[in-house]
């Protein structure tokens, strides 16, 4: 149904696509993954350099297979990750365990301005499970705000608060499906047949313009997508004709033969309305726009040139603490301070979800430059994720200043999961500007250590994000999946183990850990695509045991 061409102009590389858009979308789809090579070629690599390795290297690269199985998208995770630590918090780190209890801890105060001498020594916030806490956030967030959109490519991730009916039909008028000739065709045994020699008496292009009116005993050049002259009633393919004759001058066709009679009426012709009726409803609320284009075409192919759309949260980053310095800052490391990981790994899973990210910086500890931090950058972002800050340290202010200095509400401080337990979800009143409505600001504080930020944001602000922007389902896809080697479980806490899944020759899932987990090994996270969730049990989950795990990134494939 379609042919692609492809040449090189220079070092330009051109790839001429398909009229249609379901030709385009699937040669587009079959040759995406090697056009980086393809360039590099065009541009004047080194050809020898580039095909070292052969022909599987090259597929491999582009993360395809000759026989069509996409490959594992670079990750040849072919070794078995059984490394001797114990994939839990082995290497001899056990989780800092209190050596007292609460009646040994008496209360004072969770005044920001107290000081270290009259903080609190246990937590006031109760302890709540994953399920609990997810329903508090589900409970909490601001309902989804409705605006009007242009229809244009910032509608990708968004979600449709209105039916949209068409304006116009499609096609708007009688086209061809195929290059070839209009004629006049008749199921009637009184109108002469269509085989035989005919005069080229008009040319019909897929561009606007009129078309002269077709007579009996005429023919029509036609391109695919061009109307149809009036009175034509079908098109003979280019195929099934010969040319007999041609203009004088040798450049146009004059006289075509058609060698068959069966053509009927309505052949190779798109109706009025056969894709869509004008009037008709083509999309409904709650269906979003994807980034395979088919929604944002159809919208445009109808003239719709505005759609009533869930608003998406602005998020913002903020991490807190004195010691936290900008990762690139040049220069070495003074005693104490740390390169701050957690913001651009934040900004850049927000990004890759779908929301616009803002950068927000880094924050003091001091009580009164938190409360100002906080206070401007609630003015730029619907949704506020810090980092650091939510222990119980007597610099960890974050909680106290949202309570008593920002009249916030914390609908949950703790929760019992690991990595993540100091996880702090908060809502709080705002007026963006003087007399305004009070708005209602998202907070999730989430802990400092960069691989239980990660975790807790997939985990908690994601679902968030999805309710405000009227997304639905909500919350990382849950998939079941075989575990690759014995994972300890822990009997009093929900883990988020971080793995690698791959789709195998048997059909399942199979995930394999990333390794050491400790909740400040950010590397626990390279090449991590989903999070194991590890029952709450004593011993382990067996290797081959079937568990359950929340899919953060594409599988790849392993044949």
């Amino acid at each position: 149904m379609s042919r692609p061409v492809a040449g090189v102009r220079k070092s330009t590389l051109i790839v001429t696509l398909p009229g249609s858009p379901k030709g385009a979308k699937e040669n587009l789809a079959s040759i995406i993954k090697q056009l980086p090579h393809a360039c590099q070629q065009a541009a004047g690599a080194d050809s020898r350099s580039l095909h070292v390795g052969g022909v599987q290297k090259l597929e491999r690269d582009a993360g395809i297979s000759s026989n069509g199985v996409p490959s594992s998208s670079g990750h040849q995770h072919s070794h078995d990750h059984s490394h001797s630590h114990d994939h839990g918090h082995g290497h001899g780190h056990h989780g800092p365990k209190a050596h007292t209890g609460p009646k040994n801890r008496p209360a004072i105060s969770n005044d920001p301005n107290a000081g270290p001498t009259r903080r609190y020594r246990e937590s006031p916030y109760p302890m709540l499970s994953v399920d609990d806490a997810l329903q508090r956030i589900a409970e909490n967030v601001p309902v989804p705000q409705i605006v009007r959109h242009k229809v244009n490519e910032d509608l990708v991730g968004c979600v449709l608060a209105e039916d949209v009916v068409a304006r116009e039909s499609v096609p708007a008028f009688r086209a061809s499906i195929v290059d070839g000739y209009a004629i006049i065709a008749s199921n009637h045994v009184l109108v002469p047949s269509t085989k035989g020699i005919f005069p080229v008496t008009n040319i019909s292009h897929a561009q606007a313009g009129e078309v002269s009116e077709l007579r009996s005993g005429e023919i029509a050049r036609i391109t695919t997508g061009a109307p149809l002259p009036p009175g034509a009633t079908a098109v003979v393919m280019v195929e099934d004709t010969v040319l007999r004759s041609t203009t004088d001058d040798g450049q146009e066709e004059n006289e075509i033969e058609i060698l068959t009679d069966a053509i009927k009426p309505g052949e190779n012709v798109r109706e009025v309305g056969s894709d869509v009726q004008a009037g008709s409803t083509i999309m409904k609320k709650g269906e979003g726009i994807t980034a395979v284009g088919g929604e944002l075409g159809l919208l445009a192919s109808v003239g719709t040139q505005e759609v009533f759309i869930y608003k998406k949260p602005i998020v913002g980053v903020l991490s807190t603490g004195d010691e936290i310095v900008n990762h690139d800052r040049d220069g070495g490391l003074q005693h104490g301070e740390v390169r701050d990981t957690n913001r651009p790994t934040l900004l850049t899973a927000i990004r890759g979800s779908g929301f616009e990210a803002i950068d927000l910086g880094i924050a003091s500890d001091k009580p009164g430059a938190l409360e100002s931090t906080l206070r401007a950058s609630m003015r730029r972002a619907d949704v506020l994720i810090t980092t650091g800050g939510v222990s119980m340290g007597e610099l960890d202010l974050l909680k106290p200043t949202l309570e008593r200095s920002l009249g916030g509400t914390i609908h949950f401080g703790r929760v019992s999961m690991k990595p993540g337990k100091p996880t702090t979800f908060a809502t709080v009143p705002f007026k963006t500007t003087e007399g305004s409505r009070s708005e209602s600001k998202v907070v999730f504080s989430l802990p400092g250590n960069p691989a239980s930020a990660v975790v807790t944001y997939h985990l908690f602000v994601l679902p968030a994000l999805h309710r405000m922007a009227g997304i639905s389902p909500v919350a990382l896809p849950k998939v079941k999946v075989v575990s690759g080697q014995d994972v300890r479980c822990d009997a009093k806490r929900a883990e988020y183990h971080r793995v690698i899944v791959t789709a195998k020759a048997d059909g399942r899932l199979h995930a394999v850990s990333t390794g050491f987990q400790r909740s400040s090994a950010i590397g626990s996270f390279k090449g991590a695509n989903a999070l194991l969730c590890l029952p709450m049990r004593e011993g382990s989950l067996k290797k081959g045991e079937e568990g359950e795990a929340l899919l953060m990134g594409r599988i790849g494939s392993e044949v």
